[in-house]
């Protein structure tokens, strides 16, 4: 399963599935991550976290952990 945290920096992605419940999974639905919602990683922090990505045109800073719910191709 391929997710955004071990996406590269530049690479396009599309979102497939949401993964996790309640109140963190409504979290990431609120950022504007849905499922088929395109998402460009543009940066990552030296120490990793947090990931920042471009998401329907704007730019976000979503956790790893966040980002490790997110399951993309």
């Amino acid at each position: 399963m391929n997710t955004l945290k071990g996406t590269r920096i530049g690479d396009t992605v599309t979102v497939v599935k949401l993964h996790g419940e309640g109140a963190v999974k409504r979290r990431i639905m609120d950022m504007g991550i849905t499922k088929g919602t395109e998402i460009y990683v543009r940066k990552v922090a030296p120490l990793g976290d947090p990931i920042e990505v471009t998401v329907r045109g704007y730019e976000l800073s979503i956790r790893k952990a966040d980002a490790e719910m997110v399951e993309v191709r």
